[in-house]
C-alpha cells in the first residue's frame, strides 16, 4: 500500500490593485492544474470575490496561499489589515454586490477566519467527493480598532430600506474604486474615496453586530449603533463622495442606477444622524423628519403583494421593469378586468394611448436619473378601462422596498367621484415616535406592555380618559378620509386600552362592511387588513355577538367563545374566527348610534389571561362609542354631500361641440388638499356668429355654488343663444340676472366668441368678468396672455360698462382658458404662477390636444388645493 500524495503548497504576493484579482484566479487555476475542473472554477470563482474584498475594503496588498491534500484544496486570502473585521451582509438574489462571503458559505465545504497581530486571513477547503459542509456561518464582530465609542441612536428605522440603501452604497463606491483605478477618478479624490470606503464598511459592521446583539420585532425599530468616536469627519468625506456618485449614475457615467429619491433620502437621515449625534446633536426619527413627496415615510414595512390585495383602496403594483406584478379587486373592478388577468401585463395596458409614450418617457427618466415628477403626489389623470372607455382617477404613485432589494411602485387609484386618498398616511406596521426634547432620552409614544392599562377603567385617570376621547375626536375630526380616520382611531385605542380593535358599518342596503381592523402588535404572518371588507348578510338566523349588537344589544362583555348556537350563520362564524384568529382572550363589542339609529359596532379586545376585560370598562367603552358614532357619522354625512355636490357638478359639465377643423379638450378636477367641490365650471357650445367658449368660477366650495354654477351656466347658455350678442353685452346681460337671484354671491367668467371659415383666419373675441387673462401659444411656442377685455366680477355692479378683447389665432396654435385652481399657491405671487403656465404651455406646444391638457394636469394640478377646470382649443386647418 503506497504512501498518501504530501502536500502541495503554493503562495504569491499581490499588489493592492484592481488587476490582482484576475491575476490571483489565474494563480490559482495554474495551482491547481491536477484537480477535478469543478473544484478549480469553484476556487477561481471564491478566490476572485474574497480578493476583491481585500483590494477593495483592506485596501493592502494581498497574499493568496494554495494547497493541495488528497482530494481536499486549501485555499487563504491574506491582507494586512487585520482591524478591518469580516462583515457578512444579508445578500438576496437581486443585490448587486455584497455576495461574496455567502458565495464561500454556500460553495465551500469548510471555512472560516483569523486575525493576527499583522494581517487577517480568509480561508476555505473544497473536496472533489461532494460530502456535505460539516459547519456554516461567520462570526461577525465589532471592528476591533476602535479606541472609543459613541452610541448614536437610529429612531424609527425602516430594516427593508436600510438593506436596499446598504447595497446600493456599496455598489455606488465599488464602481468609483474600479473607475478610479481605471484612470477615472469622477471628481473624488483618492484620499476622499479611500476614506468612504473606510467608513462605508464601518457602517456595514456595526449596523451587522448591532442587529445581532439587538434582534429588531419589527421593521421599523430604534436601534443603538456604537460607532467610532472620531468618525464624524470621514462620515462626512462619505456623505460628500457619495453625493458625487450620484450624480455621475445620474449622468450615465456608471453601470448602477441612481437611487429613487426615498432611497436617497434615507441616506442623507442616516448619515446625517451619524454626523450630527457625534458632534453633540440629539436623534431624529426618520418618520419624524419632513420630507418631499414622493419620499413619505408611510409604508416602510417590506411590500407583500397579500398588502395590495388587502386594501379596500384600487391599487396596482408594477416592479422595475414596468410590469404589473399585483392587482387588487377594487382596482379591477374599477378598469374593467379580472385582478389575476391584470398581472403580467404592462403598466401601459391601463395608460390611455395618448399619454402612452409620455409615460414610458417619463418611467425611464424616473429609473436613469432619480429624478420624479408624480412619486407621492395626487395627481388627475384618465385610466384605460378594458372597454377601452377612459375612467377620470386620481393617482398616488410610491415607492416600496421588498425584502430581497428591489422596488415597486405602488399606485392608487381613486375615482375622481369618490373621495381621494391621502399620500401621508400613517405606518400601520411600526409605531410613529415622538419628537425628541431638547436635552432629553428618547422616548416612544406607544408604552411597552408592561405599562399598559389594566384591570378596569379605575386603573385610568380622569385626565387619561379624557385625553383617550378627545384623540379619537380629533382623529376623525382631521381628516376628511373616513378610513385614514378610523386608522388613526384604531392606534389610538390599542396604544391605550386594547391589542386589537375592529370597526364595523351597515351601508345603506344593511350589508355589513368591515371598515377597520388595527392590531397593535399583529403575530407573524398576520395581516390585519385581510379581515376588512364585505361581510356575510345579517340573516334572520343570526344570534352571535356582532349581529346581536347590531339589532341593538350592547355593550357586550365577551370572556369566552359563543355557545354554538350563537354561530349559526356565516356572518356569527366569521366573527368567532376572527375572535380566535387574533388570539383573544376578552372582548366589548358596543353599538354606534346616531340620530336614534345603529350603524355599527366597535369590537376592543385583549389577548392573554393577565388583562382581561370588565364589567367596570363597559362605561368606559360606552362613552368611546358616543365619541366615535359621533365622528362616523359626520365624517360619513360630510361624504354624502359631498358625492352629491360632485355628481351634480360633473353632470352639469357638458358634452363639447364637434367643430369642423377646430380641435377642443377640457378638463374639470376637484380639490385634492379639501376634498372639496367648488363652483368652477367650462362651457362649449355652438350659436350662429361661431362657436361659444366659456370658464367661470362661482366663489365658494359648498353645494351653494354648485348649484349657482349651474344656474349661471343655464342662463349664460339661453341669454348667449336668445340674444346673438357681442361677448361684452352677453355678460352684462348674465351680471343683471345673477344679481336679481343672488346679490351677495360672486363669480367670475369669461365669454368668448371664436370665429372663421375651416381654412381660417379665426379671430376670438371675447370679455371677462374678472377672470385670469385666456393663455395663447402658438405651435412655435411662443406665449401670450389675452389681457384686453378685463371687467369686473359678476355680482359687483350689474350697471357698470364691460370691455371686450379682440385676438387673432394662428393655425394650430392653442388657445387656454383655465380657473385660478390650475396655477394658484399658497405663498405665491400671481406674476410668477402665470409665468410658469406660460414656460410650460410653451414646451407643449406641438403636443396633442388631449396630452397637451393631461400634462397640464400632471405638471400644475397635482395637489391641488381647489377645484379647477380648463378648456383648450386650437385651429387645425385642412392640410
Amino acid at each position: 500500500m503506497g504512501n498518501p500524495d504530501p502536500p502541495k503548497a503554493q503562495s504569491r504576493h499581490f499588489p493592492q490593485r484592481s488587476e490582482s484579482v484576475a491575476s490571483a484566479r489565474r494563480f490559482v487555476r495554474t495551482a491547481l492544474g491536477g484537480a477535478a475542473p469543478h473544484v478549480v472554477d469553484t476556487a477561481q470563482l471564491l478566490v476572485s470575490e474574497l480578493v476583491t474584498n481585500a483590494v477593495l475594503h483592506a485596501a493592502t496588498d494581498v497574499h493568496v496561499s494554495v494547497r493541495t491534500v488528497g482530494s481536499r484544496v486549501c485555499v487563504q486570502v491574506s491582507d494586512a489589515r487585520p482591524a478591518r473585521c469580516l462583515t457578512p451582509r444579508k445578500s438576496p438574489p437581486y443585490a448587486g454586490t455584497g455576495q461574496g462571503l455567502a458565495m464561500v458559505e454556500l460553495l465551500a465545504y469548510r471555512h472560516g477566519f483569523e486575525s493576527g497581530e499583522d494581517h487577517k486571513t480568509v480561508w476555505f477547503e473544497l473536496r472533489s467527493d461532494g460530502l456535505p459542509p460539516p459547519s456554516s456561518g461567520w462570526q461577525p464582530a465589532l471592528p476591533a480598532s476602535f479606541s472609543s465609542r459613541e452610541t448614536v441612536m437610529l429612531v424609527d428605522m425602516p430594516s427593508t430600506l436600510y438593506s436596499a440603501s446598504e447595497q446600493h452604497r456599496h455598489a455606488l463606491l465599488g464602481e468609483l474604486a474600479l473607475a478610479a483605478s481605471a484612470g477615472d477618478g469622477l471628481g473624488v479624490e483618492p484620499e476622499d474615496l479611500a476614506a468612504a470606503h473606510d467608513m462605508n464598511n464601518v457602517i456595514s459592521a456595526c449596523v451587522t453586530a448591532a442587529l445581532k446583539q439587538h434582534p429588531p420585532l419589527t421593521d421599523i425599530h430604534s436601534l443603538p449603533l456604537p460607532v467610532p468616536a472620531d468618525a464624524a469627519p470621514s462620515m462626512a468625506a462619505l456623505r460628500q463622495v457619495l453625493e458625487l456618485a450620484e450624480t455621475a449614475a445620474r449622468e450615465e457615467r456608471l453601470l448602477t442606477l441612481p437611487a429613487l429619491p426615498r432611497s436617497r433620502a434615507f441616506q442623507q437621515w442616516l448619515l446625517d444622524q451619524i454626523i450630527g449625534q457625534l458632534n453633540g446633536g440629539s436623534p431624529t426619527a426618520w418618520t419624524l423628519v419632513p420630507h418631499e413627496p414622493g419620499v413619505s415615510p408611510s409604508e416602510l414595512v417590506p411590500w407583500d403583494h397579500s398588502h395590495v390585495r388587502a386594501s379596500r383602496v384600487p391599487t396596482i403594483a408594477a416592479d422595475e421593469t414596468n410590469r404589473i406584478v399585483a392587482a387588487n379587486g377594487p382596482a379591477a373592478d374599477l378598469l374593467g378586468w379580472k385582478a389575476d388577468e391584470l398581472v403580467g401585463h404592462r403598466l401601459t395596458t391601463i395608460v390611455p394611448e395618448h399619454l402612452r409614450q409620455r409615460h414610458i418617457s417619463a418611467f425611464t427618466s424616473l429609473l436613469l436619473t432619480g429624478q420624479a415628477r408624480i412619486l407621492g403626489r395626487s395627481v388627475p389623470l384618465p385610466a384605460l378601462h378594458h372597454d377601452g372607455h377612459l375612467v377620470p382617477v386620481r393617482l398616488i404613485i410610491q415607492t416600496q422596498e421588498t425584502t430581497d432589494g428591489r422596488t415597486v411602485f405602488v399606485a392608487q387609484l381613486a375615482p375622481r367621484a369618490t373621495e381621494p386618498v391621502h399620500a401621508q398616511s400613517a405606518p400601520e406596521k411600526g409605531q410613529p415616535s415622538a419628537p425628541q426634547e431638547p436635552g432629553g432620552p428618547y422616548r416612544p409614544i406607544v408604552p411597552e406592555r408592561d405599562s399598559r392599562p389594566s384591570g378596569s377603567d379605575t386603573d385610568m385617570s380622569a385626565l387619561e380618559r379624557l385625553t383617550l376621547l378627545a384623540g379619537i375626536g380629533n382623529a376623525l375630526s382631521n381628516t376628511m378620509n373616513l378610513h385614514e380616520g378610523l386608522q388613526s382611531v384604531g392606534r389610538i385605542l390599542t396604544q391605550q386600552l386594547a391589542d386589537w380593535c375592529a370597526v364595523d358599518l351597515l351601508d345603506n342596503h344593511a350589508q355589513v362592511d368591515r371598515a377597520c381592523v388595527v392590531h397593535r402588535r399583529p403575530p407573524q404572518g398576520l395581516l390585519p387588513q385581510e379581515y376588512e371588507g364585505r361581510l356575510p348578510p345579517m340573516s334572520q338566523v343570526a344570534r352571535g355577538p356582532l349581529a346581536r349588537v347590531l339589532r341593538g344589544a350592547g355593550p357586550l362583555l365577551l370572556t369566552e367563545a359563543p355557545p354554538p348556537p350563537q354561530t349559526e350563520s356565516p356572518l356569527d362564524t366569521q366573527y368567532v374566527e376572527l375572535l380566535e384568529q387574533l388570539g383573544t382572550t376578552s372582548a366589548i363589542i358596543a353599538p354606534l348610534r346616531a340620530r336614534r339609529e345603529i350603524f355599527g359596532a366597535l369590537t376592543v379586545a385583549r389577548m392573554g389571561a393577565d388583562r382581561p376585560f370588565t364589567a367596570d370598562e363597559l362605561s368606559l367603552v360606552d362613552d368611546v362609542v358616543r365619541t366615535l358614532a359621533l365622528g362616523v357619522d359626520n365624517a360619513r354625512l360630510y361624504q354624502d354631500t359631498r358625492n352629491v355636490a360632485e355628481r351634480l357638478q360633473h353632470s352639469l359639465l357638458p358634452k363639447l361641440p364637434v367643430v369642423e377643423h377646430l380641435q377642443l379638450a377640457a378638463r374639470y378636477v376637484a380639490s385634492s388638499a379639501t376634498a372639496q367641490v367648488g363652483g368652477d365650471w367650462y362651457d362649449s357650445f355652438l350659436v350662429s356668429e361661431g362657436t361659444a367658449l366659456v370658464i367661470g368660477d362661482v366663489t365658494g366650495h359648498n353645494l351653494d355654488a354648485v348649484v349657482m354654477m349651474g344656474q349661471l351656466r343655464s342662463m349664460l347658455r339661453g341669454i348667449a343663444i336668445d340674444r346673438q350678442e357681442p361677448p361684452q353685452a352677453v355678460l352684462r346681460r348674465l351680471d343683471l340676472a345673477n344679481h336679481s337671484l343672488y346679490q351677495e354671491a360672486t363669480a367670475t367668467c369669461l365669454y368668448g366668441l371664436l370665429k372663421g371659415p375651416a381654412h381660417g383666419p379665426w379671430e376670438f373675441h371675447f370679455s371677462s368678468a374678472g377672470h385670469l387673462p385666456p393663455l395663447l401659444t402658438t405651435a412655435e411656442g411662443d406665449t401670450c396672455y389675452l389681457e384686453d377685455g378685463a371687467g369686473l366680477l359678476l355680482g359687483m355692479d350689474p350697471d357698470m360698462p364691460r370691455p371686450d378683447g379682440t385676438s387673432d389665432l394662428p393655425p394650430h396654435s392653442t388657445l387656454l382658458l383655465y380657473t385660478d385652481g390650475l396655477i394658484e399657491r399658497r405663498g405665491e405671487s400671481l406674476d410668477h404662477a402665470m409665468a410658469r403656465l406660460r414656460r410650460l404651455t410653451a414646451t407643449l406646444a406641438r403636443e396633442p390636444l388631449d396630452v397637451f391638457c393631461d400634462e397640464l394636469l400632471i405638471g400644475l394640478g397635482a395637489d391641488n388645493a381647489d377645484d379647477l377646470a380648463i378648456l383648450a382649443v386650437r385651429p387645425t386647418p385642412p392640410s
